[in-house]
């Protein structure tokens, strides 16, 4: 029977082979793991943590596109328990990633109420397999109407470290300790891999984002590495900017920055601001990239609880970040043919969700996209 299920897989590949499309341009690690190879017949398996509130429902839509697509991807579906205690689903989760070695993720809850042993399992998934680098492009799209057009901002944030080290404590009664980590290793190395991806991308300006003028020991390190790292790349212009000068740049003259570098938790602040300027947390795809594994998943990492189950949820940044895990997988071809229709349903054929001004579904905006899937592929439209 197995051989049988194998054999048929094949046959559905070879059948259903999309077209040549150009290369999806999407930002590769500077020293990136090698994708596992493909397995029976040219497929991949890649983890699948569908997350909460809105991850369900959009990465199930992720399922139906690639069915659509006929992309050689299967999925190993892990669920992850948020409720405190539960270790076990977590563990499941990390041992299917490091099997496969890829992911795509829908946000997990975490919950402030719960008591502080209990850690975030989004950080300690990124910290468990060292997934060092945060990489987000906020772009503008001319099909979303917002205050500021023509924004192309590349962000990556260091993702290990910092305010998310997990280090507090109560020295005593009412006095909190929490304790940020800044280290020279993990700064360098994350400098030098934005300096790689910007000339990898032809980007001509990095800029450092920081508070040193008060964090003199820690903001001063990580700016001091970035500093270094620089002087090795003449051909790309390095300034620095301070945190909260760096906010009121974004949302009054967004265009001035081009490659953003910085901390964990200005990176988590930094990436929201960004990706309202460019219509919402529904359309800035993510990826976390480390030595060994990479995750996707949304660029503002949001679970949308407030909208789950309710057919409003807008699918582009879940469906972009599944494009970036097939250029990872080496699978051009069909990132770009997703990719494509997912733009045009948005930017020409102007099908959008509530958030970004349109009275779509969910659901019809993923039909649309598989439609136009369809049509480039020469099948039958999905009715």
């Amino acid at each position: 029977q197995r051989e049988r299920d194998r054999e048929r897989r094949v046959n559905v590949q070879d059948s259903c082979s999309p077209p040549p499309h150009p290369r999806l341009h999407s930002p590769p690690p500077s020293s990136p793991p090698q994708p596992p190879p493909a397995k029976y017949g040219g497929r991949h398996t890649v983890a699948l943590l569908p997350g909460d509130g809105i991850g369900p429902e959009l990465t199930g839509h992720v399922r139906d596109v690639f069915r659509c697509a006929c992309v050689p991807v299967d999925f190993e579906v892990v669920e992850v328990c948020a409720s405190a205690g539960d270790t076990a689903s977590l563990q499941g989760a990390l041992s299917a990633i490091r099997r496969n070695r890829v992911a795509l993720k829908g946000n997990i809850e975490t919950n402030h109420n719960l008591p502080p042993a209990h850690k975030s399992p989004n950080n300690l998934l990124r910290t468990s397999l060292d997934l060092y680098a945060n990489v987000i492009h906020c772009q503008s799209f001319p099909g979303v109407q917002t205050r500021h057009q023509g924004v192309d901002i590349l962000i990556i944030r260091e993702n290990t470290e910092g305010e998310y080290s997990n280090l507090e404590h109560e020295s005593v009664s009412g006095v909190v300790e929490s304790l940020k980590i800044i280290t020279r290793r993990n700064s360098l190395r994350i400098a030098e891999y934005a300096f790689k991806l910007a000339r990898e991308w032809g980007r001509q300006r990095i800029t450092a984002v920081h508070k040193a003028n008060i964090m003199k020991l820690a903001d001063g390190l990580f700016l001091q590495c970035c500093k270094e790292v620089a002087s090795g790349y003449p051909d790309i212009t390095f300034d620095s900017m301070i945190v909260d000068n760096t906010t009121m740049q974004l949302v009054s003259r967004p265009q001035q920055f081009d490659v953003m570098l910085m901390p964990n938790l200005y990176g988590n602040v930094v990436s929201n601001v960004c990706a309202g300027l460019v219509g919402g947390p529904g359309l800035a795809p993510g990826a976390n990239y480390g030595r060994d594994y990479a995750v996707f998943e949304t660029g503002t990492r949001n679970t949308g609880k407030s909208i789950a189950n309710k057919n409003i949820a807008n699918p582009t940044a879940m469906l972009l970040a599944s494009c970036l895990m097939l250029g990872h997988l080496g699978l051009h071809s069909h990132a770009s043919l997703i990719r494509n229709a997912v733009m045009v349903t948005m930017n020409e054929d102007r099908l959008q969700t509530p958030d970004i001004g349109g009275s779509g579904t969910t659901a019809e905006v993923v039909e649309a996209i598989c439609n136009l899937i369809s049509i480039e592929n020469c099948t039958e439209p999905r009715h």
